[in-house]
């Protein structure tokens, strides 16, 4: 029998629960970084520097140009919702992602293809690593 291939270890950190970025610098700070565009969001992310926090941190943010505040709250819970499920495990515990609503974009596209979207994007930012 052939051994069979171990899984690659993943960081535990890359497993911890996300952190929610609150703070306007956090949020002007990853706007300067790196940028992924998709079809139902813009994804934004940037590798912190040593000590400035710990773990991977994600903000939600979306503008007036999506809608009224119950389009934008809809956009947000859903841009939540693929972060909880997609993201543990696929980002990297230096980085803060910023995660951009787009109006009717957002809220209309299927759900599962919005998860892919986060997917693709993540494994774009991170060089092929999914």
């Amino acid at each position: 029998m052939a051994p069979s291939k171990a899984a690659p270890v993943e960081s535990e950190a890359a497993l911890l629960p996300l952190t929610v970025i609150k703070q306007r610098p956090d949020f002007l700070k990853a706007a300067r970084a790196r940028r992924v565009p998709c079809e139902g969001f813009l994804l934004q992310a940037r590798k912190r520097q040593p000590g400035e926090a710990e773990g991977p941190r994600v903000g939600f943010t979306c503008s007036k140009k999506v809608g009224n505040a119950v389009a934008r709250n809809r956009a947000k819970r859903r841009l939540r919702e693929i972060a909880r499920l997609v993201m543990p495990g696929r980002v990297r515990p230096d980085h803060d992602y910023v995660l951009i609503g787009r109006a009717e974009k957002t809220a209309n596209r299927p759900f599962d293809l919005l998860q892919d979207d986060l997917g693709k994007a993540l494994a774009v930012l991170h060089g092929g690593r999914e």
